[in-house]
This record gives structure tokens, sequence and C-alpha cells, in this order.
């Protein structure tokens, strides 16, 4: 069954490339029932920023021209681009990796467009382009790409085409390339399992889109899970949320208090007989004192990786989970393993997409915002703005409305 089989184990296009020669749109006045001018030139728009700071401020629109592709150029236009919160960091200036500003694009300042992921669809090709037609379905090799935009020049080499698309939605695609890889391969490559129903990973953030996805992959590959979420000061809505996690595949779901309480230990001794189903891995996204105490029910030996650090404070560990619980501690960054393993994350992409076209991976809750030729920047730049904000209904998503003809 390919569910359960583990698998193994900021690149820029050259300004050189022919397929990245724009032109202002002054020069070709501009149809807006139309985005491919009699000229053979594809009109698009970014979302563009030329200094750090809060999306609200500093993102602006632009538009441009996109010349027709040669060579192993590809153009794609895209369908569906998530907001995740790395992406509203890095546009914050307070993100590890900063994509490259300059004006290839034909802006009046050095600018980066923002967004990591997201799907495109292939509307021309380049005469060298052997992998690729019109009609395909791609997404991002790399991070640093810049998807929020209507259309992308970009080169072949640039791109993972999705073999297979039949059954799946812009929507499911364009959303597997960061959380649903990441709780992938943070349960594959940070524990050994038997995969015999009798062993267990604890998880922070579990109604996140990492937690959903490491919830389902966890059931089909007969891991169990205890799954810790933000207490709700409605607890019919915390009830609801508790079912729905259940609903997904999850086998126990807490919230941070009752983590923290005193009978908690009895309670996960109780589910984890008596500590002889193990408790493999850690999955922490919150850090502070809410993983120090998600750390503490890890069997003797394992692995805690941390994600990310919602709280904003460090992990104070004591030092008995070190010296006589003998526990690891690292960290996962997506970004990197996937600019580092771009075959990998093709295997891990096909892998979970295969288990939603089989109606086995569910869909993320989202926000969606509809992107058209008319949209105003406001309304997109609120969109990224609000994507780090509270409780939240989905994740936020740029969805296009089909502009060329």
């Amino acid at each position: 069954m390919t569910a359960l089989r583990p698998l193994a184990g900021g690149l820029r296009v050259s300004a050189a490339s022919p397929a990245l020669r724009h032109r202002s749109l002054a020069t070709f006045p501009l149809d807006r029932r139309r985005t491919i001018t009699s000229y053979g030139y594809t009109q698009a728009k970014s979302l563009v920023y030329s200094k750090y700071g809060e999306p609200k401020d500093v993102l602006s629109v632009h538009g441009h021209s996109i010349s027709p592709p040669s060579g192993s150029g590809v153009v794609v236009r895209m369908l569906t681009c998530p907001i995740n919160p790395a992406d509203v960091n890095q546009i914050q200036g307070v993100y590890p990796s900063k994509p490259e500003m300059n004006t290839l694009l034909g802006t009046t300042e050095p600018a980066a467009v923002g967004g990591n992921e997201g799907v495109g669809e292939v509307m021309s090709v380049g005469s060298s382009v052997k992998g690729l037609q019109k009609g395909d379905w791609v997404v991002m090799k790399y991070t640093g790409m810049g998807t929020w935009r209507t259309h992308m020049a970009v080169d072949e080499s640039q791109l993972h085409k999705i073999e297979d698309k039949t059954g799946l939605s812009p929507l499911q695609v364009g959303t597997v390339s960061v959380n649903p890889c990441t709780a992938y391969r943070m349960l594959l490559d940070f524990a050994t399992w038997g995969f015999r129903g009798d062993e267990w990973f604890i998880q922070n953030g579990a109604n996140s889109g990492v937690g959903r996805a490491a919830i389902q992959l966890g059931r089909e590959w007969g891991i169990k899970s205890i799954n810790v979420i933000r207490g709700r000061e409605d607890k019919t809505e915390e009830q609801k949320l508790k079912d729905e996690l259940y609903g997904l595949g999850a086998t126990q779901v807490i919230t941070e208090e009752e983590l923290q309480g005193k009978g908690m230990k009895d309670q996960i001794k109780e589910w984890t007989r008596g500590g002889r189903e193990e408790v493999k891995v850690g999955l922490n996204c919150v850090g502070g004192k809410p993983g120090v105490a998600l750390a503490k029910f890890l069997s003797p030996g394992t692995t805690m990786v941390t994600y990310g650090a919602m709280s904003k404070q460090p992990l104070a560990l004591p030092a008995s989970m070190l010296i006589f619980k003998e526990l690891k501690f690292t960290g996962f960054w997506v970004s990197r393993w996937s600019d580092n393993h771009p075959d990998l994350k093709k295997q891990t992409v096909d892998d979970i997409l295969q288990l939603t076209r089989n109606g086995k991976f569910k869909d993320i809750p989202v926000e969606e915002c509809s992107w058209g030729w008319d949209t105003e920047v406001s309304t997109l730049s609120a969109a990224v703005q609000g994507t780090l904000g509270g409780f939240r209904a989905g994740k936020g998503v740029f969805t296009f409305e089909k502009l060329d003809v």
C-alpha cells in the first residue's frame, strides 16, 4: 500500500533567461478582458514589496508583461496560493531566508514577490521544453520563487509536474508542499516505526495544517496520536474542534491546560497500556512551557522535533530529560529540506496526493481571497496581514480568477 511505504532519505531563475524579458505595461495598452495581447505578451500582476515591514504597509500590486517563452522557459498561470505564517514573517524581515530583491519585473525599486507555495497551470512553453506542455499543473521545486502573482515566467528546471491531476482540486495541490510535507517528513525521519498500531506520537498545534496532516498520516500508517490544542472560552466550540480532529483520525485530543494538569501523567499511562506502547516522537510548534510539557510524555530515548515557536518563548529543558530519559531535541525546517532534497520532495508530494486522490487525506479549512484583475491591493494585503491573527476559521489562500482567453 502506497501510504505505508516510507520514502528514503532559493534557487533563482537567471535574469538572462529569455522567458524573463519583461516590458512595461505602458508599452502595450491592456484590454482588461484579456491577458494575452495581440503581440503575444502575457499581462500579469504580482504582489511585491521593496522593504520589510507589516504586509498592510509594504505590499503593492505591480503590473508587468511577460514575453512568449523560448528555450527552456515556461509561462505559468497561478491557480491557488496559500498564505503561510512564514510568508508573512519573510515580508516582516524576521524570517531566516529572504528572497532576492531585483528589478526583473520592471519595478522602479528592487522588489521581491511574496509567497513560497502554490499550484499553477502551464500556459505556454519554449521550444526546448521536454517535460511540460500546455495544461499541465506544476508546483515550485524550490522556495523563494514568489508565487503571489497571476502569472510567472520560469525555467522548466524550477518546476515539479503533477503527473496525474485526476481527481484533484487546485486547493489540494496548491497546499501540499509545506504543511503536509512537514508532517510526513517529521513522522518518518525522526522515529523508527513498526506500523503495528501500538505506537504513538504527541503534538501541539494539532488543529494547524501540519497537525491535521500528521493526524491523517498517523491514521493511515497505524500510528496513534495525542493531540494538543489551545482551549477555547466557548466550550461548545472547543468540543466541536475536538470532534473535528477525532473525525480526521485523532486517537486522543486534549487542551494545553489538560496536558499540564495533575492527572495527565496517569491518563497517558492508561492510554499507552502502562507505557508499553511507546510515544516515539513529539511534534512541537509552540515552544515555551507548553513545549516542555509535551516533552515530559515522550518515552525514553525518543525525539522531540520543533518546527515552530508560536509562543515566542524558548524551551527551558530540565536536565533530567537529557540525562535520565536521554531525549533528543532537534528542529525541522521544511524550506531547507525542500531545497536540499528536490527529488524526495516530489516523491513526498506524489505520495500525499495519492492519498488525497483516494479520499484518505482531507482538505484543510480555508479562508479564500479571490484575486481578479481589478482586485484592490488593500484586499490582498488584508488577507496576508490576517494570517497571524488569533483564532482563524481556516488557512488564508489566494484563488485566482481565470484571466486569460
